[in-house]
């Protein structure tokens, strides 16, 4: 049953460049969160690849210094 759940959780992953662009730019994560308005921990799910919603993908690509129009660069579709 433990196996069913984290095979679950594994499917969920979404591939992102968040991590990559933020290290680039030599911000922390809680700098990162403070400027997303978002909380530290939900910057660190979001670079182990979880999901998110559509609102805090908004909020990390403004943060990054990103363009709406330029959300491929952040968050590619695959």
């Amino acid at each position: 049953m433990a196996e069913a759940a984290k095979t679950k959780k594994e499917s969920k992953l979404v591939k992102n460049n968040v991590q990559k662009i933020r290290e680039e730019q030599l911000m922390s994560k809680a700098e990162l969160a403070r400027k997303a308005g978002l909380s530290a921990l939900t910057i660190d799910r979001v670079e182990g690849g979880m999901s998110c919603r559509m609102d805090t993908m908004r909020k990390i690509i403004l943060a990054l210094g990103f363009k709406l129009s330029e959300k491929e660069k952040v968050f590619p579709e695959e």
